[in-house]
């Protein structure tokens, strides 16, 4: 098995399509056309990881955390990027991130982070906007339900937990073929009017490509009619943060004495107790101070997450409790998963959980 194949796999679980622009995702080091020996999931690539993926046999390093974010000008091992990457590249290592394309999926990061709660109903909490599009299409009656079922097959059609949704219109269609054409209906020259099915179709952006080659592939039409439009609606299903609910409501100090059991972590730094029982849960895994509007707007009593900063604090407002349970501990269970998928999809094959803990904050 190639790295490709498995990054095909990996892509499957988070299309790199779902991450924010700021990011830097997928292959950040190595040959994907390389033949894998194993695979080690991490959560930052360090040098001790790519140690213990050479002592593992594993030249695919999966990591949640991209070692390489923001360009390199040198690479003297100056630092602990650099001294990771060189490592890796001596030793034939490559290496995949995976981060904000999994903390977008609807079962990605903070799914796994509700879920390690408890919460239920849950509901992505910030829709990624302008990554719907729509495509219209025109074709004859016979034909329409072939088309249909082509752009279907190639992920078009999903509107929130829905499947297989067009809008389709009859109409009269016109065309009149000249000395080079070869029309399905009607001869060169010819003004044809004939009856025409309207298609109308939604699709995530990523999607176009796969979409399109369908749509030539299936019509029956000598030169297709199509037009592609962005869409302003959200996407209920993909999204930073997550909101859920309390199976059974607590008090203030007894949810966050539950979350860091559940989160195992060694601390939470919160804002001033409100005096009310919670129920309604808002979580983002790593640095989620930008969400805190969100959180509020959408009626959570507490708002999970990390890296919260002194004034930060504040914007609680008495409106809800604000909690910072820590980066690492906030995301910890986030490659148990990653593990675990592929497990499920890759048959026969090394996929191993590493043993390091690279949280980088400590406690006394």
């Amino acid at each position: 098995m190639k790295i490709k194949e498995i990054i095909s796999v990996l892509e499957e679980m988070a299309p790199l399509a779902y991450a924010e622009d700021f990011d830097n995702v997928g292959l950040l080091v190595g040959d994907q056309e390389t033949e894998a020996t194993g695979v080690l999931v991490c959560h930052d690539a360090l040098e001790n990881i790519i140690e213990e993926a050479i002592s593992k046999k594993c030249n695919l390093v999966v990591c949640f955390h991209p070692i390489l974010f923001s360009g390199l000008k040198k690479i003297t091992g100056k630092n602990y990027v650099e001294r990771a990457v060189i490592k890796a590249i001596k030793n034939d290592i490559a290496i995949y991130a995976v981060h904000t394309a999994l903390d977008n999926h609807q079962e990605g990061v903070n799914k796994i982070f509700c879920d390690a709660l408890g919460l239920i109903n849950t509901k992505v909490l910030i829709p990624k906007q302008h990554f719907i599009r729509k495509l219209v299409t025109y074709t004859i009656p016979e034909n329409a339900e072939e088309v249909r079922n082509a752009l279907f097959d190639a992920g078009a059609g999903m509107i929130g937990n829905y499947e297989n949704c067009s809008f389709n219109s009859k109409g009269i269609g016109t065309y009149m073929g000249n000395e080079h054409s070869n029309p399905q209906v009607g001869e060169r020259f010819e003004f044809v009017q004939g009856d025409e099915i309207k298609i109308e179709v939604t699709f995530e952006k990523h999607l176009e490509n796969k979409i399109l080659k369908a749509l030539f592939k299936s019509h029956a039409y000598e030169e297709i009619a199509y037009e592609i439009y962005d869409l302003q609606n959200k996407h209920q299903n993909i999204g930073l943060g997550m909101i859920g609910e309390l199976k059974n409501p607590m008090k203030e100090k007894e949810f966050l004495l539950f979350a860091k059991e559940k989160m195992q972590a060694d601390g939470i730094r919160h804002s001033n107790f409100i005096g009310k029982e919670v129920k309604k849960i808002a979580v983002l895994g790593g640095a989620g101070s930008f969400a805190i509007k969100n959180a509020i707007q959408a009626g959570a009593d507490v708002f999970l997450t990390a890296d919260l900063k002194y004034h930060q604090f504040y914007e609680a407002e008495n409106q809800l409790l604000l909690a910072d349970i820590g980066h690492f501990e906030s995301e910890r269970y986030t490659k148990n998963y990653i593990v675990e998928y592929l497990r499920k999809k890759i048959l026969n094959f090394a996929v191993i959980l590493s043993e390091e803990n690279s949280n980088p904050v400590k406690y006394l």
